[in-house]
C-alpha cells in the first residue's frame, strides 16, 4: 500500500489527488515521485514520455513503485492521435476509419486490442474515445477523430469502443463533453462556440454520451466550449449546469469527470490556469488534466495552491474537493481490481467468454461492414480472433477506391507529392504519415517530397519529372490551396492517383482516388496495397467503379 509522507494533511492531498499532471522525460523525475508520496494520484503521459513499449513498462512501473494505485493516463485515440506509435504512426486506425466500415464488432476488437497494449505498458486510463458528432466539415480539431457525422453511428461506435478497451482493464474517457463536433475554433487556441438550440443538443451531441454512460464509461472529458443553449456564461468545464446538472444529475453519470487540457488557449488566455482549476472543481469536475504543455513542479504547486487557497476562502467547498479526490480513488480502484481479473485470465476462462490474450473476451467478426458496400453481403459470420493484426484488418476495410477508367497497378517506382498542411494540436508534428514508407517498401525506389502553399501543385510536377505521381492530401476540402494543387496536378497528369487520408468531403478525382478515413501508418499501408497491387486479404471497403457515383 501507498504510504503518504508525514506532514502533508487531507486538505493537500486532495488538491493534489484531483491533480493529472505530466511531465518530460522518459522517466519520472524526483519532483514527481515525490508529488506521488504527497498524494498525487494520477500522471498524464504524453508522446514526449515513451520511446519503446519496455521503456513505457519501466516507467509505469517506476511511478507505481512510488504509489501501487496510481493513475497512468494516457491520449492513445490510435489513427492520427497517437502517443504510443509517436514516431512511427498508428497500428490502429482512428475513429473515422471504424465509422465508415460501421461494424461495431470490429470497433471493439480494435479497441479492446489497443487496451491490452495499454495494459501491458502500465497505462490504465485512457483519454478516449472520442464521442464528437463531425457535424461541421470545417472542424479544425475534430475530423476524422470522430466517428463520423450521423449520431446513430457515433453513438453505437461509441458504446462499442468503451466496452472493448474497458474489457482490457484500462478506463475509458470519453470526451469532449458535452460535444466538440460542431466547431470551427480548436479549443487549443481559443474558445470555440456552438450555437445550436436545445433540441439539437439534445438529439445530436448527447446522444453518443447517453451511449457511453450506458455502456458504463468510467470517465468523461469536458470540453473548452461555450454552448449559450446550455450555459451562456461559461464554458462546459466551468459550468455547474453543464457539468453538475446535465451531466450528473439529468444523465445520472457518477464516474469521474475529467477537464480538457488546462493550459489550451480557451481557458487559460480568459480565466488562468489557477482560477480555471478552481472554477471547474466547484462545477463538477474531479480530476484537472494539464501537462501538454506546461509540465514541470511548479504548475502542480499553482494549482495544488490554488485548490487549497480557495477552500480556505471559502471561493471552494471543501467537500466539493474531497468528493471529487474520492471519485479519484474510486476510479483507482476500479482498475486495480479490472488488472486482478485480467491477469490471471491469459491462462483460461475470464468468467463470461472464452479468455484471448489479456483476459477479455474474444470478439466475433464479419468480412463486411456493418452496412455493406454495395457487392458485399457483409453478413458472413467467420467467427475470426483478428488479435494483434486487427488494426491492419480495419484499415483495409475502411477503403473507399474510386476509379475513373481503367488503371493498372504500379509496377514501377512513384513519385508521392505530400499536401501537408499544419497539424492541429491534438495530432502533432512529430507523427509520420502517408503512403511515401510503405509504397517504398513495396515498389523500391519509390521518392517523396512536402509540398505547401501556392505553389505546392507546380513544384510537385517538377520533382516528379515523367515517374507516376501519387498525390497525398489532408482534408482537401478545408485547404484551398491544396484543392488548386491538385488542379495543376490533375490537369498536366491526369494519371496521378489521389490518396484523401482526411475527411473525405471532397469529390474523388484522379485516375484512382483512395480515401483512407483517416493518416494511421496502417491506414497508409493498407492504401499502398490498392496502388502496388497487393491488396489485402480483407480487400477493400467500397468500389465507387466509375467516377461520378
Amino acid at each position: 500500500m501507498t504510504t503518504f509522507a508525514s506532514g502533508t494533511d487531507t486538505l493537500t492531498r486532495d488538491a493534489l489527488t484531483v491533480l493529472q499532471p505530466g511531465f518530460t522525460g522518459t522517466t519520472a523525475p524526483d519532483w514527481l515521485l515525490r508529488r506521488l508520496g504527497e498524494g498525487l494520484a494520477s500522471v498524464g503521459l504524453f508522446g514526449r514520455n515513451i520511446a519503446t513499449p519496455e521503456q513505457l513498462a519501466a516507467l509505469t512501473a517506476q511511478l507505481r513503485a512510488e504509489r501501487d494505485d496510481v493513475l497512468v493516463a494516457i491520449d492513445e485515440e490510435g489513427g492520427d492521435v497517437t502517443r504510443l506509435e509517436v514516431r512511427t504512426g498508428s497500428s490502429f486506425p482512428g475513429n473515422h476509419a471504424l465509422g465508415a466500415v460501421d461494424d461495431v464488432a470490429l470497433t471493439e476488437a480494435v479497441a479492446l486490442e489497443l487496451g491490452r497494449r495499454l495494459a501491458a505498458c502500465g497505462v490504465n486510463l485512457n483519454w478516449a474515445p472520442s464521442a464528437d458528432v463531425n457535424s461541421n466539415p470545417s472542424n479544425p480539431v475534430i475530423g476524422v477523430r470522430s466517428f463520423g457525422a450521423d449520431t446513430g453511428l457515433v453513438a453505437r461506435h461509441t458504446a462499442a469502443y468503451v466496452t472493448g478497451l474497458q474489457a482490457a482493464g484500462v478506463a475509458a474517457c470519453t470526451k469532449h463533453f458535452p460535444g466538440h463536433g460542431d466547431t470551427a475554433v480548436d479549443s487549443h487556441h481559443a474558445l470555440p462556440r456552438i450555437d445550436a438550440d436545445l433540441a439539437v443538443l439534445q438529439s445530436r451531441e448527447l446522444a453518443p454520451f447517453r451511449a457511453a454512460i450506458a455502456a458504463g464509461s468510467r470517465a468523461v472529458m469536458s470540453a473548452h466550449i461555450l454552448v449559450p443553449a446550455l450555459d451562456p456564461e461559461r464554458p462546459a468545464t466551468l459550468s455547474r449546469r453543464i457539468l453538475t446538472g446535465l451531466l450528473r444529475e439529468e444523465l445520472g453519470y457518477q464516474g469521474l469527470i475529467v477537464t480538457d487540457g488546462m493550459e489550451m488557449q480557451a481557458i487559460a488566455a480568459t480565466y488562468g490556469i489557477e482560477r480555471g482549476s478552481v472554477l471547474a472543481i466547484a462545477a463538477g469536475a474531479d480530476a484537472i488534466c494539464v501537462g501538454g504543455g506546461l509540465a514541470d513542479d511548479d504548475t502542480v504547486r499553482r494549482l495544488r495552491d490554488a485548490l487549497v487557497s480557495a477552500v480556505r476562502s471559502g471561493d471552494l467547498a471543501e467537500e466539493r474537493l474531497a468528493d471529487a479526490a474520492d471519485r479519484v480513488r474510486a476510479l483507482a480502484e476500479w482498475t486495480a481490481a479490472a488488472a486482478a481479473v485480467s491477469r490471471p485470465a491469459s491462462n483460461g476462462s475470464n468468467g463470461s467468454n472464452a479468455s484471448n490474450g489479456a483476459g477479455a473476451p474474444a470478439v466475433t467478426l464479419r468480412t463486411g461492414s456493418g452496412h455493406a458496400p454495395a457487392g458485399s453481403d457483409g453478413a458472413a459470420d467467420t467467427g475470426l480472433d483478428l488479435g494483434r493484426d486487427v488494426g491492419l484488418v480495419a484499415a483495409r476495410r475502411a477503403l473507399t477506391v474510386t476509379r475513373s477508367g481503367a488503371l493498372t497497378p504500379f509496377t514501377e517506382a512513384p513519385y508521392v507529392a505530400a499536401l501537408t498542411p499544419v497539424a492541429n494540436i491534438a495530432v502533432g508534428d512529430e507523427t509520420p504519415w502517408g503512403v511515401a514508407a510503405e509504397l517504398a517498401r513495396l515498389l523500391p525506389g519509390t521518392e517523396t517530397g512536402s509540398f505547401t502553399g501556392e505553389d505546392a501543385g507546380t513544384a510537385a510536377l517538377a520533382a516528379a519529372g515523367k515517374r507516376p505521381v501519387v498525390a497525398v492530401v489532408r482534408d482537401e476540402h478545408r485547404h484551398p490551396w491544396m484543392a488548386d494543387a491538385l488542379d495543376t496536378l490533375l490537369a498536366a497528369r491526369p494519371d496521378t492517383v489521389v490518396v484523401e487520408m482526411g475527411v473525405p468531403q471532397s469529390a474523388p478525382r484522379g485516375a484512382l482516388h483512395i480515401a483512407t478515413h483517416g493518416a494511421a501508418r496502417v491506414c497508409g499501408q493498407a492504401a499502398a496495397e490498392i496502388i502496388a497491387g497487393e491488396q489485402g486479404e480483407q480487400g477493400e471497403q467500397g468500389e465507387q467503379g466509375e467516377q461520378g457515383e
